[in-house]
């Protein structure tokens, strides 16, 4: 399989898991937009043209970092379960249906994402940051590799409603590799966006239409729900790692993990070790495994429940911690069976400005419900509740849920060095520590630290047992080491899609930009 070269450029990038959303961001930065408005554009283009990963019926998190502020900064796009959301409402079920309009249980918080990142740093006109992902939707593209293999694999709960078969399954079947594929429906509905703006997916004609369609189908969000609905500029986690300072989403958002799992490996000299060894892989794995084990215990929305960062975050907690590995045994640990579609994205502009994102539906094609005409497929995110009252995560009203998206931000001197993220729920901090030690401790660019071979522990895709899946260029005797350590290793493809689709963009020590993109996805990284 040929891999991605490393892009560099000298002014702007962009990286994105579809090419054309790429292209399209740069596009909107060649006509005067900033990093906002690119990674806004680029956010509506994944929602069209990876329509398996993200849409506007998902939610998003934003880092940024706007140049005259000279600050990173958070915006937390994830919506809240209904008013009517309860445990009661699942009388008689072990747990939230993850599929169907039962597993719709909060609101969509992309599009205000969109409204509130263009509305504090947006340079062009909110239509004209909109008008690319109009145009996929209206005009159509080719059906992409991956979005053909996820459609087919799914055509079954895809054919389940009327709404979402007619999008998704032309003719009965996924339609093949570069067919065009349009979605008139959501081009409407982008259309009603850029005219009227945020509010009418949330108090006007998209909301009433979103909200009848549930109502049909005994759902639990209201219309009441959608016009409640306001996202967060909230401060970022903030960690450190050899020199640079750590910025992740605070809580509901999983990013203290990657911090964590950091601070560990922190304590050991990862550059003196050989990468793709043993050693590398157990460090690593197990890092991981012991910050999961205090996310699994704390993470929830934290205007419910409170999460200790600061002791999680302390540098005494992560010795103790790293003193507890052995590099020839497997700690015992537990996982969590996660969702896997998401998007991850990132632009840089020349002026200094980047944002680092990521954006998601859940599961792959989110519910499989599109609500009416509006061409929207809703999140089943909220499935991942708890109907244990005395679970940290338990279904409440207005509640935000235990969130795996993560977009990730490095900073040298204060100013942006690393940006990177990817797909793959409960994989995503583990991706991002591979992406990031292979930069930072190995000297990688960042192409070449996306391309070499990744590892996965544990459920990310709701595998029942909580194997380290490794792909199949690490070497025979390095699988057979861990396993003789205690994991339950199984080989997988060479560049397999269980490994999560990462981009990166980093700024060297000369001021040049170097972008990466993943082999294992239909993206592309674009720097001039």
């Amino acid at each position: 399989m040929a891999v991605n070269q490393s892009v560099i450029g000298s002014k702007a990038m962009i990286a994105s898991p579809h090419y054309l959303a790429t292209a399209a961001g740069a596009r909107i930065l060649e006509r005067g937009g900033n990093a906002f408005d690119a990674a806004v554009a680029v956010s509506a283009c994944l929602a069209v043209v990876y329509p398996h990963m993200t849409g506007l019926g998902g939610d998003s998190f934003w880092l940024g970092y706007h140049r005259a502020e000279g600050k990173v900064r958070g915006y937390n796009a994830s919506g809240r379960s209904g008013c009517k959301a309860s445990i009661g409402a699942y009388a008689g079920l072990a747990a939230i249906p993850t599929r169907g309009a039962g597993s719709v249980v909060t609101v969509p918080g992309m599009v205000d994402g969109w409204d509130a990142v263009h509305r504090a740093y947006g340079r062009l006109p909110w239509g004209q940051v909109l008008a690319p992902a109009i145009e996929y939707a209206e005009n159509g593209f080719p059906m992409s590799k991956d979005q053909y293999a996820n459609t087919a694999r799914h055509e079954a709960m895809l054919a389940r409603t009327l709404d979402t078969a007619d999008i998704y399954l032309p003719g009965g079947r996924a339609a093949k590799p570069g067919a065009r594929f349009r979605q008139r429906a959501l081009a409407g509905t982008l259309r009603r966006l850029a005219q009227y703006g945020r509010d009418d997916f949330y108090k006007g004609e998209i909301a009433k239409e979103i909200t009848d369609c549930l109502g049909l189908r005994d759902g639990l969000l209201t219309a009441d729900d959608f016009a409640d609905h306001v996202g967060d500029w909230v401060e970022p986690v903030v960690g450190s790692y050899r020199g640079y300072e750590l910025y992740q989403m605070p809580p509901n958002s999983q990013g203290f993990a990657g911090i964590m799992a950091l601070h560990i490996l922190e304590h050991f000299p990862l550059g003196g070790i050989g990468h793709g060894s043993h050693d590398y892989y157990q460090l690593c794995v197990e890092a991981l495994k012991l910050s999961f084990r205090d996310r699994n215990r704390y993470l929830t929305d934290p205007a419910f429940s409170g999460v200790p960062l600061e002791r999680l975050l302390d540098k005494s907690y992560a010795a103790k911690l790293a003193a507890s590995i052995a590099l020839d045994r497997a700690l015992p640990a537990e996982s969590e069976a996660l969702g896997s579609d998401t998007a991850y994205a990132a632009a840089v502009d020349e002026e200094g400005n980047a944002v680092s994102f990521i954006q998601s539906l859940y599961f792959e094609f989110g519910s499989g419900v599109v609500a009416g005409r509006t061409g929207v497929l809703l999140q089943n995110r909220g499935s991942f509740f708890s109907l244990d009252p005395g679970h940290v995560n338990s279904l409440q009203p207005a509640k935000r849920t235990f969130h795996t998206l993560m977009p990730a931000m490095a900073c040298r001197d204060g100013k942006p060095a690393v940006l990177y993220g990817t797909q793959g729920g409960e994989g995503q901090p583990q991706t991002q520590t591979a992406v990031f030690t292979r930069i930072v401790d190995y000297g990688m660019d960042p192409q070449q630290a996306i391309n070499e071979p990744r590892w996965v522990w544990g459920r990310t895709w709701g595998e029942p047992t909580q194997e380290l899946k490794v792909e199949g260029r690490v070497p025979a005797e390095v699988l057979a080491s861990l396993a003789r350590a205690g994991h339950r290793v199984r080989k997988v493809n060479d560049f397999d899609g269980i490994m999560g689709h990462a981009h990166a963009i980093v700024r060297d020590e000369q001021g040049f930009l170097q972008g990466g993109s993943d082999p294992r996805c239909d993206g592309a990284a674009i720097g001039w």
